[in-house]
């Protein structure tokens, strides 16, 4: 009888030997691999990456619970992200390109350009997404770098004042990357937090304010729209130097059902720059046909909130270029869009001569859309005397 129980006891200890190693070895790892925290850490750094890549990470382990979780959750259309999915910055320049002849007949700050222009998206530094928790007719977008203030502060005091016009929302956001200056940086960073939690109407991402990284604001702009702010109906993108009239763009608007409306003051058939010694030149080895498409003066255009998505699909098919306004008109061919022209937007002034009288006339000021450019002192003047009881001896019928 003893022997017996001896038998069955065995038996019992081996079969549940058995069930132990089956289990562990179903699951792909062994005991005490994880810890539980580590197993949670481990989760959540698999489903952010998911989130980045949209592909299962091929490393062993992760590659079967990749494969199960995309298999049971993966819908059938386009993923689309919730929140911004980019958390760390991991660029390296394409070394590569340095063995082509093209790329060393390039001036250096091109071939710096050009060995990073792959890298498109960067971490938020910071976000104000609830910005966009209800519905706004016109969202006033502006981009603008940490060390100007002054220009945000006097748009916040006049056109880019969050307001109601006629039940309709109005809403403002600046763009803004960091500072150029390495020396400069931490202060100025402080300095920006402490602003945007007064006014909460930040946008800041993790790559330097340069005028070539000027199309990294609007590719960003573009995906943070998309991701955060799909009830927009219309969208006024500009400079921090320009007068805007929200009031004269509202009417303009009004009755207006297009849903590929793009609208400012349209360049046709504009040619490359080829001077050196010019802000806006272009290499041929970078761009080597005769005329850019057409493009709107980056200084302020105006768009429907339906062209976001659509702009944002096509700027991920083309090699991001170092001038933003023309890189969005090579984004609007892409999409057979075309931009109209409206006299209402002045992005180089009333008149290009810049010593005339009709550049600080108010009465003109008063039935434009856009005007650029004005400095702080000179935009809150104009804003004062246009606001006013201003007696204007003509009409000018532009809306």
């Amino acid at each position: 009888m003893s022997q017996w129980k001896k038998k069955i006891f065995k038996s019992a200890a081996l079969f549940f030997c058995l069930v132990i190693t089956f289990t562990f070895l179903q699951n792909g790892t062994s005991p005490g691999l994880f810890t539980q925290d580590q197993q949670k850490d481990s989760g959540s750094q698999m489903l952010s990456t998911q989130k980045r890549d949209t592909y299962p990470v091929p490393d062993g382990f992760w590659e079967a619970k990749a494969k199960r979780d995309l298999t049971e959750a993966t819908p059938k259309t386009e993923l689309q992200p919730t929140e911004w999915d980019i958390h760390s910055t991991n660029c390296s320049p394409n070394w590569n390109l340095t063995k082509m002849e093209w790329y060393r007949s390039l001036e250096p700050n091109f071939q710096q350009f050009i060995l990073s222009r792959h890298c498109r998206y960067f971490p938020m530094i910071i976000n104000n997404q609830e910005k966009c928790s209800e519905d706004i007719e016109l969202l006033i977008v502006v981009k603008s770098i940490i060390t100007q203030h002054d220009r945000r502060q006097v748009i916040r005091k006049t056109w880019g004042k969050d307001r109601e016009i006629d039940g309709k929302k109005v809403k403002t956001l600046f763009l803004l990357g960091t500072a150029m200056k390495a020396e400069e940086r931490a202060n100025y960073q402080k300095l920006l937090e402490f602003e945007n939690i007064i006014y909460g109407d930040i946008l800041q991402w993790d790559f330097l304010d340069s005028f070539f990284n000027l199309t990294l604001k609007e590719v960003h702009f573009l995906k943070w729209m998309d991701i955060y702010c799909k009830n927009v109906k219309y969208i006024f993108k500009g400079d921090d130097d320009v007068f805007v009239s929200p009031n004269n763009i509202l009417e303009f608007l009004d009755g207006k059902n297009n849903p590929n409306l793009f609208v400012g003051d349209v360049l046709q058939k504009a040619r490359p720059i080829r001077r050196k010694d010019n802000k806006y030149y272009i290499p041929t080895a970078l761009y080597n046909k005769t005329f850019y498409p057409p493009y709107a003066g980056g200084g302020g255009f105006l768009m429907a909130g339906s062209l976001v998505r659509k702009l944002r699909k096509a700027s991920e098919t083309l090699e991001l270029y170092p001038i933003d306004d023309v890189f969005l008109g090579m984004c609007l061919e892409v999409i057979k869009v075309y931009p109209i022209h409206h006299e209402g937007f002045k992005t180089f002034g009333i008149v290009r001569n810049k010593n005339s009288n009709m550049n600080k006339d108010p009465c003109f000021f008063k039935n434009m859309l856009v005007v650029h450019k004005l400095l702080p002192d000179e935009l809150g003047r104009m804003w004062k005397l246009v606001q006013g009881n201003l007696t204007c001896t003509r009409k000018f019928n532009i809306l």
